[in-house]
């Protein structure tokens, strides 16, 4: 039984990553890139140059998941690299990335200007 993992945060590595790399590449690229700890309860998620894979890498109690998805058609909507390494974020907008959606949602919901009689 795979058992379910809570998400704390997220942190995307900005720009392309080559997924080639497995856990050992991806955790060197967290530690000494992003600066960060691999170890922690955070996911580290990171995309390829077409932007139509993901890679992501989580650590629970005694070792490291890699989960992967890859689309079909289309591509995700990955942050562009500038001048930080990496952009955290919140489970809600890693789900909106996952969905082919931006994390940036700001017209998510338009505000109601009318009034409502009862």
């Amino acid at each position: 039984m795979i058992k379910q993992i809570t998400i704390e945060k997220v942190h995307l590595a900005l720009g392309a990553t080559d997924l080639r790399k497995s856990i050992d590449g991806l955790s060197l690229i967290v530690e000494h890139v992003l600066k960060m700890d691999p170890f922690s309860t955070h996911l580290f998620a990171f995309c390829n140059k077409k932007q139509n894979l993901i890679k992501i890498l989580v650590w629970d109690n005694n070792g490291f998941w890699i989960h992967y998805k890859r689309l079909e058609s289309g591509y995700f909507k990955w942050p562009q690299k500038g001048i930080s390494a990496s952009l955290s974020i919140n489970e809600r907008q890693f789900r909106w990335l996952l969905d082919g959606l931006s994390v940036e949602q700001y017209d998510a919901h338009k505000p109601c200007n009318q009034r409502i009689l009862i």
